[in-house]
């Protein structure tokens, strides 16, 4: 089954530079986006509740853009990833975390609203 690529957006009270921790370094991530993080180098190993997945960090631009791809989409040949991009709107100084990612079609409101619930346990964690 193909996956679809979706974009989120969700606006945040944060600059670039404090919020690219939390989506780029182990520590940042596993206060909000799973329950802890191993990395070697560009392998990110991601625990959730006894299961882990690893993702390769395929792309990365200081305080702009963070992107991963799953190993098991790596293995089966899937040119998918998920994607934190940090944008600054220039007029009204407003910043941005768009969420790129693929799910299947019978998948997509799942994975929306998980990445929604994700989001908002950073928002929380950073008081934004």
């Amino acid at each position: 089954m193909k996956r679809e690529k979706f974009e989120l957006e969700f606006p945040l009270r944060a600059s670039p530079k404090m919020l690219f921790p939390f989506l780029s370094t182990p520590s940042g991530m596993s206060e909000w986006f799973c329950d802890d993080v191993n990395s070697r180098s560009e392998l990110f190993t991601f625990f959730w509740d006894g299961s882990e997945e690893q993702a390769r960090l395929i792309k990365k631009q200081q305080d702009r853009l963070v992107r991963f791809r799953w190993i098991s989409d790596e293995e089966d040949g899937l040119d998918t990833y998920f994607e934190f991009r940090i944008e600054l709107d220039a007029l009204t100084n407003d910043t941005s975390i768009i969420v790129t990612d693929f799910a299947e079609s019978d998948d997509m409101e799942e994975a929306k609203l998980l990445w929604d619930s994700q989001i908002r346990e950073l928002q929380h964690l950073i008081g934004a």
